[in-house]
């Protein structure tokens, strides 16, 4: 994209957003003109009508579990226009898991050029303050395993989605965010050999990058951390241009070869560079000095890693990333100079229609005991209709066939832009443990509390009460899962426990995680009989009611007596060894 078509898609962005309203319902009418013949619409007697009077009287608002048994068809390779009139030829695979599922939702080619324009937009944005010419991007990215369904329809992440289509290649190369790796370093299927040669391929080519870039910050903050490590060797390898012998993927090292050529200058320049560091600050602009910032997903549970990655990145500017998730794209983040902890995200009002639940909280229930809020919820409003200040649900109505599809993610409207709104992201409504790019649910921990149970029943015990935490003072941090139970138990069982637990949570981020060590083995803490009566009593002190009352499933840090009374009736304390020590 030069200078002029950064303009052009600014002055877009602007014309949009001056006339969001009606953006919005020329982009419903596209959506259900499009798939006017969905057997989901139809069901629900739309009858061809694209007004969104007549859409939201007669489409009731959805969840993932009501449009699985349509995703289903699709899976077991239905071609009938059972969600969009188009067949759906591809599926994304979310990170979260239902029911110890993955969860398969629709992806397509509006999807992909949506995806295009929120980088578009944002990219226009960044490049007003931050310009780069013609280069690349060091990006520490990863393709993960694409599996054909019983139905023959290609399932992947929303991601690899991406990375795998030619049109994405382009559109990236358009907005100077070409990668320094070959795809096969991508689509590797070992993790630390990829973020070797991720490394490897931006230190040969850290005259031309121009941003540094992950999907995560944690992502990022793993990468530097890796590079403290495995710096000598990588100096070698440029130096002999010969490829380390750790690296054992025949594709990988066949495309690496084509491009490491013996450099001594550029070993020498880098190794004198690492060893002049005081530790290890500022080492992205030391080693990539035309890199004019940090790009990333930065927000909710990201900003633990803000701090190791400022150190990183020295003077550079972190700037946080669009806001969306594998169900379809909200937003794009317009103004790149405000930090990541503060960012907001403009909604583009035609990638999707857009509904908000105005959500409030019960009188009574500021309380500690915020796990368990339960917010009152109001009939939804449309996208100019929110007001700057209060909290909502997204809903969202994609053109890949979800149809007021609440997206469970919680949102405060920070201001507006022209008549669309822009969004701060606070948290998501049933989300319990998070480290990185792992995402369990309450029914997550639950399911894994019950597999591990059942270890308990040859003893005759019983879980009384169980809660968790997610323990982010040390690195890596890793979910402590606390239990009181009926009475005493070997140490040999629970040790077996905290290893049921930690093999339970099935979420491919945790697992892919645990895997590579950028969450620790999962701890499990035994405590005396009546913590949770004691906890009880506290929610009483606050002026709870009983009947009110429900155990938190997950202990913020902002919880402190409740954390205070778990932590010193804590009798016995368990590692998994699951994943190896």
């Amino acid at each position: 994209m030069t200078i002029c078509s950064c303009e052009e898609t600014i002055n877009e962005f602007e014309m949009l957003t001056r006339d969001a309203g009606r953006v919005q319902q020329d982009t419903l009418k596209r959506i259900l003109e499009a798939n006017a013949d969905a057997e989901y619409l139809r069901q629900f007697g739309l009858d061809g009508r694209t007004d969104a009077q007549s859409y939201k009287s007669c489409i009731p608002l959805c969840v993932h579990s009501d449009v699985e048994p349509f995703i289903q068809r699709v899976v077991d390779g239905d071609s009938a226009p059972v969600l969009t009139g188009k067949p759906i030829t591809s599926l994304s695979l979310s990170s979260g898991t239902t029911q110890g599922k993955p969860k398969f939702l629709p992806f397509n080619d509006e999807l992909l050029e949506n995806t295009l324009q929120i980088f578009r937009t944002s990219y226009a944005f960044r490049n007003r303050e931050y310009p780069i010419g013609e280069g690349k991007a060091l990006q520490f990215v990863y393709g993960s395993k694409q599996s054909l369904t019983p139905g023959g329809i290609l399932a992947t992440t929303a991601t690899t989605n991406l990375y795998r289509s030619q049109r994405y290649k382009e559109g990236m190369k358009d907005i100077q965010s070409q990668g320094c790796s070959p795809d096969e370093v991508i689509f590797g299927p070992d993790f630390n050999q990829s973020l070797y040669c991720h490394l490897l391929c931006g230190l040969i080519y850290s005259d031309e990058v121009h941003f540094v870039f992950s999907t995560f910050a944690h992502s990022l903050v793993h990468a530097f951390q890796t590079l403290e490590e495995i710096w000598e060797d990588l100096c070698a390898d440029i130096r002999d241009g010969v490829l380390s012998e750790r690296i054992t993927v025949p594709s990988i090292r066949e495309a690496i070869s084509k491009i490491l050529k013996p450099n001594p200058e550029l070993a020498d320049s880098i190794h004198n560079k690492c060893a002049g560091l005081s530790n290890w600050y500022g080492v992205i602009p030391a080693l990539w000095p035309k890199a004019k910032y940090v790009y990333g997903i930065m927000t909710g549970s990201m900003e633990p890693y803000l701090k190791k990655l400022r150190h990183y990145a020295g003077h550079l500017p972190l700037i946080g990333a669009d806001y969306g998730a594998s169900e379809g794209w909200v937003g794009s983040n317009i103004d790149p100079t405000v930090p990541p902890e503060q960012v907001t995200y403009a909604v583009l009002p035609q990638t999707g229609y857009f509904e908000f639940i105005p959500l409030e909280k019960p009188t009574g229930e500021e309380t500690e005991n915020s796990a368990a809020i339960h917010y009152i919820e109001s009939e939804p409003v449309g996208l100019t209709e929110v007001e700057v200040g209060k909290i909502y649900e997204v809903v969202l109505t994609t053109f890949a066939g979800l149809y007021r599809y609440r997206l469970g993610d919680v949102v405060k409207i920070a201001r507006f832009h022209n008549s669309t709104p822009e969004l701060q992201f606070i948290c998501r409504r049933s989300l319990v443990l998070s480290i990185n790019i792992d995402k369990n649910t309450e029914k997550d921990l639950q399911l894994a509390v019950e597999e591990a149970a059942k270890l308990l029943e040859g003893e005759k015990l019983e879980i009384v009460d169980f809660t968790s935490y997610v323990e982010k003072s040390s690195d890596p941090g890793r979910y402590v899962i606390f239990w009181e139970l009926s009475s005493e138990a070997t140490d040999d069982v629970l040790s077996g426990c905290a290893n049921a637990l930690d093999l339970a949570f099935l979420d491919a981020g945790y697992m892919g995680s645990r895997k590579i060590k950028t969450i620790g083995p999962l701890e499990l803490r035994v405590l005396r009989k009546g913590t949770f009566r004691e906890i009880l009593l506290h929610f009483l002190t606050l002026g709870g009611a009983v009947s009110q009352f429900k155990t938190p499933r997950f202990v913020s840090p902002g919880n402190g007596k409740v954390l205070q009374i778990l932590n010193r009736n804590v009798t016995k304390s368990y590692f998994s060894t699951a994943y190896g020590l």
